[in-house]
């Protein structure tokens, strides 16, 4: 793969964002508007694919200093209303309270102990004018970035719900087991440093077994090649659909998300629906295949399509990408329009999938440590070692919502002294996976040039990458509370692929957008044509919300773009492509 170089894009601060985005005129349901405002304040601490380094770190805590420096008159008025509102939590008159949905703070002690109450008021009161601060100061739009991002970890770390002796619940659970609990927590604590690189373990793994309780949908193994393993699930109804689906899934993760227990099951609820359903496995990567880049996994993509094409007699498929692979999908259909094989693939779904790297570094603080030099050293370093660990993104991810991914397990583990829950999708999201050099690299090169937004910046085998040439049907899924590919981002990728393109807002974050099985009550989604210029007034104008999982919509979406119906096949496979082994395979099993 070649790039070419392109502009830089300028970032605003994302409180800039937050403030302009509030000022919006809104004539929309209440839910709705609930959805923009989640969305403007989801952020990014950092990109996982280039880490954050004590560089980094420095350049934030330089911004809070050159903050003061600069300002010098407003950090003195903040800190003298820091200071007021302290006097007032002392006399028992502060009226601050945290966020009725901050979980951290739900134990009625916190409102009913004298105690307890002063210290979470303080701690409010520091953050608030923490933030105005901030804002007041007369520093850059990307050191403001900065300095609200160095913040941000360092309140959170001190919140009072972190601390042993001021968290209620640990408390009356230590009164109750005469301090059994952090006994037990200093043991977790031990036992995570040694074997969880230092960080809280969010599941318990042991109840979940690859192909025994969860990756138990039937089927068979019909190719394998150094890369990849595909999957072909056994048709459970009389009837078919000529035209397969071919899933690009994530090379960050195992596949199996979508197939975790029966009722929760994409792979089943799809081929209960009379889809023939291929699915790729890709090969966990060790450091001698460092080699292995975007083009190299394109070519899988075509492997992949060949057989399914041969198995089922269909001329064509349809395709779905999630996430890192909806950004392999992107580039491979480009590079079939440049072929000009683009019959091959007629309808396309992507989930969670930012192919427009401009809308995210533009929505979250990604763009604040996204420079050449971090990027250039993040190529150094995963070149280096060959590949960069499952530990490492994992680690990278948990820092982009601390709160959730790391001190709310910090309270359970230490200071509850518990075991992390026993839940399918945490143990799926600790089966982590590797990502090799070259792939890597070129993933820095999608964010750095966007070349789906800026035909002929890349180019694959010689073949220039153009999107406006790939015409195929789209639907496209974003989640309102999505951390790691905002909705806004997913949307722009909607309009990449066409004004035609159907775009499904679910109010789900990353994972939970694909483990949507229909029951949930609580699910509802947003439905329209990405018709709209921007997300905002896509949102205004996508009419009221559906009660509901999104699953259904696009089972009727995908049958109808599948062909004739046909007798289902007897088996897997074909003489040419027989099974190799039962799914889910010998790929997903390595570490």
């Amino acid at each position: 793969m070649t790039t070419k170089k392109n502009p830089p894009s300028t970032t605003r601060s994302p409180a800039k964002r937050r403030a302009s985005k509030r000022a919006e005129p809104s004539a929309i349901s209440d839910n709705a508007a609930e959805l923009i405002q989640a969305a403007s304040n989801n952020t990014l601490a950092a990109s996982p694919l280039i880490g954050l380094s004590a560089r980094d770190v420095g350049a934030a805590a330089g911004a809070m200093v050159d903050a003061v420096i600069r300002t010098p008159g407003e950090a003195k008025r903040h800190l003298g209303n820091l200071g007021r509102e302290v006097r007032s939590v002392l006399k028992g008159e502060s009226s601050l309270a945290p966020n009725p949905k901050d979980r951290r703070f739900a134990d009625p002690a916190w409102q009913g102990n004298f105690v307890l109450k002063g210290l979470l008021q303080t701690y409010l009161a520091t953050q608030r004018e923490l933030d105005r601060f901030i804002e007041a100061a007369d520093i850059s739009p990307v050191k403001k970035g900065r300095a609200h991002f160095l913040s941000s970890i360092v309140v959170d770390a001190l919140a009072p719900s972190n601390w042993p002796l001021a968290n209620p619940t640990a408390l009356r659970k230590a009164l109750d087991t005469g301090g059994a609990n952090y006994k037990q927590g200093i043991r977790n604590l031990i036992a995570d440093i040694r074997h969880n690189n230092g960080l809280p373990s969010q599941v318990d793994s042991e109840p979940f077994k690859v192909g025994v309780n969860v990756a138990t949908t039937p089927g068979d193994v019909v190719f394998r090649n150094e890369m990849f393993e595909l999957l072909h699930f056994r048709p459970t109804t009389a009837k078919v659909h000529q035209r397969p689906l071919v899933m690009s899934p994530p090379q960050i993760n195992k596949y199996y998300m979508i197939d975790l227990a029966p009722e929760k099951s994409l792979i089943k609820w799809a081929t209960d629906s009379g889809i023939q359903f291929f699915c790729i496995s890709w090969r966990n990567p060790k450091s001698e295949h460092r080699d292995w880049g975007l083009a190299d996994y394109v070519r899988c993509l075509d492997q992949a399509v060949d057989v399914a094409r041969e198995i089922t007699g269909s001329p064509d498929v349809n395709m779905w990408g999630s996430c890192s692979g909806g950004l392999t999908l992107a580039a491979y259909l480009a590079w079939l329009a440049g072929r000009g094989e683009q019959k091959k693939v007629t309808n396309t779904t992507w989930a969670v999938c930012v192919l427009n790297t401009k809308i995210t570094v533009d929505e979250t603080t990604i763009g604040l440590f996204t420079t050449p030099k971090s990027m250039a050293k993040a190529k150094a370093a995963s070149r280096k070692k060959g590949r960069i660990t499952g530990a490492e993104l994992a680690r990278m991810f948990a820092w982009m919502r601390p709160n959730d991914l790391i001190w709310n397990y910090w309270v359970n583990n230490y200071l509850l002294g518990n075991k992390p829950p026993a839940f399918d999708i945490l143990a799926w999201n600790n089966d982590t996976t590797h990502l090799p050099a070259k792939l890597h690299a070129d993933y820095l090169d999608l964010v750095e040039r966007n070349p789906y937004a800026n035909p002929g910046a890349m180019e694959i085998d010689g073949v220039p990458i153009d999107m406006r040439k790939v015409k195929v049907g789209a639907y496209v899924i974003g989640g309102t509370t999505d951390h790691i590919t905002p909705w806004h981002g997913c949307y722009g990728s909607a309009r990449l692929l066409g004004p035609d393109t159907t775009f499904v807002l679910a109010n789900a974050g990353h994972l939970q957008c694909f483990v949507n099985p229909p029951g949930n009550p609580k699910s509802f989604y947003f439905m329209a044509p990405a018709k709209a210029r921007d997300a905002n007034a896509w949102l205004k104008s996508a009419g009221t919300q559906v009660s509901g999982s999104w699953w259904p919509h696009w089972r009727e979406w995908i049958q109808q773009r599948s062909g004739i119906e046909v007798d289902a096949p007897a088996k897997t496979g074909s003489a040419k492509y027989p099974s190799l082994c039962p799914a889910p395979g010998t790929y997903v099993l390595e570490k």
